[in-house]
């Protein structure tokens, strides 16, 4: 597997690329976007790291940028950031960003998320209906969740909810976004409607993996 890592601090670049190398990936780094762009065109990995607060070009455009190209359109893109303002966590995953990894963060940890990332990126190009996040398990062709080897049945529309949710954990989805998705826009329904649901999730699943991002909407992650 080839990854891309694109921060200007040298430090970081250093430490990164030495762990995933260390786990077996071919790693190159850029440390600003136009390079960035330039570097992925030739090397075209399988995964961006991508710091959000760089020269010439910051990461949101970068991100941006590259969705534009079509030798690049199946690459995942995740920010590795000290920024954790949700804002910015919108405008990323609005440029197309799979995932937000704030830092600091342990080399073990990041390498945890890095695997999952590329996990979900074969099983997207298999063809799988299953996604997995924690110890979270929903097969949409079977409409089967499973929490800790339980099985929980859920609604229907609860389990269209969370499949829309875990499909990019750590991404903000905002109410807008939710309605339009699950109900569709011919429905008239209001956001107590949404508020009612999460709460149901809540109660099935526990109450950490639903996160509410205030005035926004909301997000799902592993505990």
């Amino acid at each position: 597997m080839k990854i891309l890592l694109v921060d200007d601090e040298p430090d970081i670049v250093d430490l990164v690329s030495y762990n995933l190398e260390r786990e077996g990936y071919e790693v190159k780094t850029a440390s600003n976007g136009r390079d960035a762009i330039t570097v992925a065109s030739s090397f075209l990995p399988d995964l961006i790291l991508l710091d959000v607060m760089m020269p010439e070009m910051d990461g949101i455009e970068t991100c941006a940028e590259i969705r534009e190209l079509s030798s690049l359109k199946n690459v995942l893109i995740a920010f590795l950031t000290a920024r954790g303002e949700d804002y910015s966590q919108i405008a990323g995953f609005e440029a197309g960003a799979d995932d937000y990894i704030p830092k600091p963060i342990k080399p073990k940890v990041l390498m945890s998320r890095i695997q999952a990332l590329l996990r979900r990126k074969s099983s997207n190009n298999d063809g799988s209906t299953i996604d997995q996040v924690g110890d979270v398990i929903i097969d949409k062709e079977k409409y089967v969740v499973i929490k800790q080897g339980k099985e929980i049945n859920l609604p229907k529309k609860e389990f269209e909810l969370l499949s829309l949710l875990i499909s990019k954990p750590g991404r903000v989805f905002t109410r807008e976004v939710i309605l339009s998705t699950i109900w569709g826009n011919d429905v008239v329904v209001g956001d107590r409607t949404i508020d009612v649901h999460i709460r149901k999730l809540r109660e099935k699943l526990g109450s950490g993996f639903i996160k509410t991002v205030k005035g926004v909407g909301y997000k799902f992650e592993d505990k």
